[in-house]
């Protein structure tokens, strides 16, 4: 078996690192798992760390860029996908009620709070909301056009709404797991049940 080179071996080691700090962070929290935890568990010394990451808070948003490309590359396949509108909002209730029972939210809710007082930190957590705005955007776009309600609903705003909310959900959810993500599906409902009787008087 050929020996790796040193490139090989350090993008290893990263891999390594960033798979058992998703672990970590998932399980017990941003708050409650160190560097030095990360590096024990994934069998290397807290240096290998600091040679592959400045420090926890990069290799967190690298963790979180995983989770958003997966999550986010699924709502995109949701609303581009063959089915009705109502089909697709089943859908995505069932993914975001799946999203929110993982560590997710509290792994992103625990990094925003201590990132608040970095303002490249927050600047790069905005740039990822806005993102997910994109991914809901040009779903809802397609979906609309369809509806003949292009020019009767904001996508973008109704994206923004639906990101805001689900953050907000997300937050209740830690509290009372109980809370249901349907709530958030029945308003886009209600929207463009509303916007398609507006439509169709005019």
């Amino acid at each position: 078996m050929a020996r790796l080179t040193r490139a090989e071996s350090q993008a290893r080691t990263r891999e390594r690192l960033v798979a058992t700090a998703r672990e970590l962070f998932l399980r017990d929290g941003y708050s409650a798992t160190s560097l030095a935890r990360v590096a024990e568990e994934a069998g290397f010394s807290t240096g290998a760390v600091y040679s592959n990451f400045h420090g926890k808070s990069e290799l967190a948003l690298v963790v979180l860029d995983r989770i958003h490309a997966e999550q986010l590359g699924r709502v995109g396949e949701i609303f581009t996908g063959p089915g009705t509108l109502d089909d697709k909002l089943d859908t995505f209730e069932k993914w975001a009620d799946e999203a929110m029972t993982g560590g997710w939210p509290r792994l992103e809710l625990e990094f925003a709070l201590e990132a608040r007082q970095d303002p490249a930190l927050v600047g790069a957590l905005a740039e990822r909301e806005r993102a997910a705005v994109d991914v809901i955007t040009a779903g809802l776009d397609r979906q609309l056009a369809d509806l003949g309600l292009g020019g009767v609903v904001s996508a973008r705003s109704l994206a923004a709404a639906v990101v805001s909310l689900s953050v907000g959900m997300a937050i209740q959810r830690m509290i009372d797991p109980k809370v249901s993500v349907g709530g958030i599906v029945g308003l886009v409902r209600s929207v463009l049940t509303f916007a398609h009787q507006r439509g169709g008087t005019r």
